[in-house]
């Protein structure tokens, strides 16, 4: 295994929330961000954890930076680890889901935010949230 000072080079550590919305039209739906770096195309509202920061709150404090929303009824949707799901190199993400109202506004990290219908997602989705979505649609 690599080593860094002793330590051994691991994985950087994500969180991805999927935020459950009406759209306007009164449809199931959720919040996805237009991303503004690369990789781009659509994705969870999500992103690295902070050094001294818990998971649940990397989840919320991402949700809030990119879609200036206030998140509720976290749970833990699952963690998602496969080498390629990130081209930057190799991620680990720990994904929620939660709720939320309001109008999602992109900020941060996020050209837009929108409330897409389960049905009619947006494409290209980034990194591995085609799967973590179809996963998430068979659950509900």
């Amino acid at each position: 295994m690599p080593r860094r000072h002793g330590r051994p080079v691991t994985p950087e550590i994500c969180a991805d929330i999927i935020i459950g919305m009406r759209t306007s039209e009164g449809k199931p739906g959720v919040v996805l961000i237009s991303r503004k770096n690369p990789p781009y195309g659509w994705a969870i509202p999500g992103g690295f954890m902070d050094v001294g920061e818990k998971m649940e709150r990397c989840a919320v404090r991402e949700a809030y930076e990119e879609t200036s929303l206030r998140v509720k009824n976290l749970k833990l949707f699952g963690i998602y680890s496969d080498p390629k799901r990130d081209p930057r190199g190799h991620t680990v993400s720990a994904v929620y889901t939660a709720t939320a109202t309001g109008k999602p506004k992109g900020a941060d990290d996020a050209r837009e935010a929108r409330i897409f219908p389960v049905d009619h997602l947006p494409r290209p989705l980034a990194f591995d949230h085609a799967r973590i979505l179809a996963e998430w649609k068979k659950r509900k």
